[in-house]
């Protein structure tokens, strides 16, 4: 049994019990329920969370798929009405809210939902320039991160990317993927990422910490067999650049020294370090590495989270620089985790356009 079902497992009673006292109160505002059926409503909504997850370790269905992805959806629905009858509650303890106001405020939700779900599943494609002295010719990057293959986000997501990759492979000469190309929620198959044959510029990716939930070996075995560069700890030189892939370390995976990583510079190169989370920049930067490209943050990938991302990563999303010239390119993502909702963030490919200065 993988970490992610695990976890799911573990959590399924808080997440029913949850489920409880929501439906309770958001039924107490429109209807009179009987506590009989929001429990069985509840457990129905706990057995949805983790058994369909693991059928999909397994092998995955379109059956199993379309549960994960309900469930994901009702848990989005499940925070956004929970943000509904905070509201309802605190102002409701100095005012009387008018009923048709309250419906209003549930009704919201479905509604976002719609523009969430739509959202998500946009893929646009977003430009950035990063300028260099002692870069010998223009090259373009496509940078992108988080495809969460999985349950939720199967072969689609995969396809989709292709075809936008295809798009590119007249203006840009590379594509970098930071991590977490698959989520953890379902098995990856040997053929899964097959559709990335076609693409003709090289792909390089780097593991991030969902590649390991469901064995990362069958996620380099998909890599290898669809074309893709795995670099695990590992360099690579594509024309005048030096890529170093650094793969997501926990647990017993071995974390490579800082000397061992400053081995694989190149200073007659632009050096780029492939690194899942967007930490120890600044570590990296004096090390020698021009660029560190990132994901694992999605933004937030919708509000409110979007908010707590920004104060929990001093780099959740976008370009910076520091004064020595040296960049971090932090993507929101291509796929979602756990629900495919989207609001305030994009799921983008970015062009990285490399300048001289």
């Amino acid at each position: 049994m993988s970490f992610r079902t695990r976890r799911v497992l573990f959590t399924a009673p808080f997440y029913a019990l949850f489920q409880f006292f929501l439906l309770k109160y958001i039924f107490s505002l429109i209807a009179n329920v009987g506590d009989m059926e929001l429990i069985v409503a509840s457990i129905l909504l706990g057995l949805l969370r983790c058994i369909p997850m693991f059928f999909e370790e397994k092998k995955s269905t379109v059956i199993g798929r379309f549960l994960q992805t309900l469930d994901g959806i009702w848990m989005w629905a499940s925070v956004m009405f929970f943000i509904d009858i905070v509201i309802i509650y605190i102002v409701g303890c100095f005012v009387k809210i008018p009923q048709l106001i309250i419906y209003c405020l549930l009704g919201i939700v479905p509604i976002l939902g719609v523009y969430n779900y739509y959202n998500a599943h946009k893929l646009v494609v977003n430009e950035e320039t990063l300028k260099f002295n002692n870069l010998a010719r223009n090259i373009n990057i496509v940078h992108l991160s988080d495809v969460h293959f999985g349950a939720v986000r199967h072969k689609e997501i995969i396809a989709q990317i292709a075809n936008k990759l295809k798009e590119l492979d007249n203006s840009c000469q590379l594509a970098i993927i930071s991590g977490d190309l698959a989520d953890g929620s379902s098995i990856v198959e040997p053929h899964d990422f097959d559709a990335l044959k076609d693409v003709k510029m090289p792909i390089i990716f780097t593991p991030g910490n969902h590649d390991f939930y469901m064995g990362i070996e069958n996620v380099v075995e998909a890599c290898k067999n669809a074309g893709i560069i795995v670099l695990d700890n590992d360099v690579y030189q594509f024309e005048n650049l030096n890529i170093y892939g650094l793969t997501y370390s926990f647990d017993d995976i071995p974390v490579p020294t800082n000397d061992e990583i400053k081995n694989n510079l190149n200073p007659d190169l632009i050096n780029i370090i492939n690194y899942h989370v967007p930490y120890r920049w600044d570590e990296f930067s004096s090390l020698g590495f021009d660029i560190q490209l990132s994901g694992h943050t999605h933004g937030g990938q919708f509000y409110p989270v979007v908010n707590i991302a920004n104060i929990m990563f001093k780099y959740n999303m976008g370009l910076f620089k520091n004064d020595s010239g040296k960049y971090i390119h932090v993507t929101t993502g291509v796929g979602s985790m756990d629900t495919p909702m989207r609001w305030g963030t994009d799921s983008e490919l970015v062009i990285l356009k490399l300048r001289k200065k």
